[in-house]
């Protein structure tokens, strides 16, 4: 684990009964595994396998999925049974991050378990992978901020025609993209590494795939780590309206970050002055798109994934200043390569959002409730009100009917262990306490001031000895008075840098390595 400063707050812990490790026998209705050598540089123990699963999990002999799978196998003669990882999304290959969570964990933690990470279905290596409408994303876009019905119309017959494309080219498996049939899915991969009971650690979108699966399979869960929790009473819409004041919030606090070193960018000492800078930088890129590539909508995506780490706002902040200061687009266009420019994997990971989304739970089907709303929000948080709009907007006319959302709760549940940042924006505070107070029994670990999206194994040790003696020992905090039972201090800002000075590494995790496609969602 990195090494950075610690604890605000001292808070005991008390130990869950260790459970006894699970068998490794696969159960008979699943076949056993057959994992194979798919090392790499950065993960030499690295395996790689698939599963078969039931495409409608009611009719378990009907057609199937392939789900992929990685594994870092377990060292210690102590087996604690499998971590199944999950980044976020919904959309997000979780291939990459068994590695990333075995390596970043203490090895002695580590070793005790299989770690294991997945593609869930439809998504990356899994099969069928969704590709609604290759180069939905292809730059220049139309603004996202509709300046006339006309423009508005635009945007409204893109994202109508995204939901069609969907529709024609995957009739079949739509109706089977949702949280419910990727929380079962985890639950055939339980069974097919032969263990009776599943340890999961989830970021973002996978706290909520796992406080599903928690709500299905209570009794299959051994440890369940929660990062950066979805309010699972919000689920979609209203989530994404309170991300849209709370990403405002965030683009603030990255001007008033530029602001406070204007010695270093020029961009004014006045946070206020610093964020209408960076709205007539909008302005100008709309009119004439930066290296014919950036326009207002690709800005706002470059700029997107400064509000889930603020590891990038140097980087954010050089490319800010060379445009307004030495008219130089260059480092804008190359920030946007890096952040916000659609990955090899096409719409894959939109389409998966957008598929199970749009079916987890209803959405408004009049779209003057859609208007109405993204312009009462531009009001006061303009950022990306409209922006993510038009990245959900294909679920008012998704062409598969919407489910009744699972209603998260649990009192039959081991302790579970959830960790906050207080001042996160893709999934605010507020979240992780309606899960903390759904889930009884768990703990609520908060990084008091802190704004990124999932803060484990992330460099704050703090919050990271909770981690490590949760799954080492099931040690949890004892129970505090209130929705918080342990504080840790944040870890500090960045500090200006060269873009030729060392950057912080990317997380697995869709929001923070690129954004993806750049606009929003729980890409966690």
């Amino acid at each position: 684990m990195t090494n950075r400063p610690g604890m605000l707050l001292a808070v005991g812990v008390t130990v869950a009964g260790l459970v006894t490790a699970a068998p490794t026998t696969a159960t008979a209705d699943t076949a056993p595994l057959a994992w194979k050598d798919c090392a790499t540089k950065s993960y030499p123990t690295l395996q790689c396998a698939t599963v078969r699963s039931p495409l409608d999990h009611d009719d378990p002999a009907g057609r199937k999925v392939t789900l992929a799978l990685t594994r870092v196998p377990h060292t210690s003669k102590t087996l604690q049974g499998p971590l199944l990882v999950n980044p976020g999304g919904p959309g997000g290959s979780g291939l990459s991050m068994a590695g990333f969570v075995a390596a970043s964990l203490p090895k002695e933690v580590a070793a005790q378990y299989d770690v294991i990470g997945f593609d869930p279905r439809g998504v990356g290596k899994s099969r069928p992978a969704l590709d609604c409408l290759p180069g939905y994303f292809d730059p220049v876009r139309p603004d996202p901020v509709p300046q006339s019905l006309g423009s508005e119309r635009v945007n409204r017959n893109r994202a109508r025609d995204f939901a069609a494309a969907c529709g024609e080219r995957y009739p079949d498996l739509l109706p089977y993209m949702d949280t419910v049939s990727v929380a079962k899915d985890l639950d055939v991969i339980r069974r097919a590494t032969g263990a009776r009971q599943l340890n999961y650690f989830g970021y973002s979108y996978g706290t909520y795939l796992g406080a599903v699966y928690a709500k299905l399979f209570p009794d299959r869960v051994r440890r369940l780590v929660l990062d950066s929790n979805v309010d699972p009473d919000g689920v979609w819409y209203d989530d994404n309206l309170a991300q849209d004041y709370a990403f405002d919030t965030r683009h603030k606090a990255f001007a008033a970050w530029v602001a406070k070193y204007d010695g270093t960018y020029h961009l004014g000492s006045d946070p206020a002055k610093v964020e209408a800078a960076w709205y007539r930088m909008r302005d100008a890129v709309k009119k004439r798109p930066a290296g014919d590539k950036v326009g207002a909508g690709e800005l706002d995506d470059t700029f997107l994934p400064g509000g889930y780490y603020n590891g990038y706002w140097p980087v954010l902040a050089e490319a800010f200043a060379a445009y307004v200061n030495d008219k130089d687009e260059k480092p804008l266009t190359e920030a946007f390569e890096r952040f916000a420019a659609v990955d090899t994997d096409g719409d894959n990971g939109y389409a998966v959002y957008t598929a199970v989304q749009c079916r987890d739970a209803s959405w408004p089907r009049d779209w003057n409730v859609w208007r109405s709303d993204a312009w009462r929000v531009h009001g006061k948080a303009p950022f990306m009100a409209w922006g993510n709009t038009w990245y959900n907007a294909p679920c008012a006319d998704w062409p598969v009917e919407p489910l009744n959302p699972v209603r998260v709760s649990n009192h039959k549940l081991p302790p579970v262990l959830l960790f906050q940042a207080t001042d996160d924006a893709a999934t605010p505070y507020e979240g992780g306490v309606t899960l903390h107070r759904k889930l009884r029994g768990s703990r609520l670990v908060v990084e008091q001031g802190g704004a990124n999206h999932g803060i484990t194994l992330s460099g704050n040790d703090c919050l990271d000895r909770y981690l490590a003696d949760y799954l080492a020992k099931g040690a949890v905090p004892r129970a505090g008075r209130g929705d918080v039972d342990a504080v840790c201090a944040k870890t500090p800002d960045p500090e200006p840098e060269t873009t030729k000075s060392a950057r912080p590494a990317s997380r697995p995790d869709g929001d923070r390595g690129s954004a993806l496609h750049g606009l929003l969602g729980f890409r966690g």
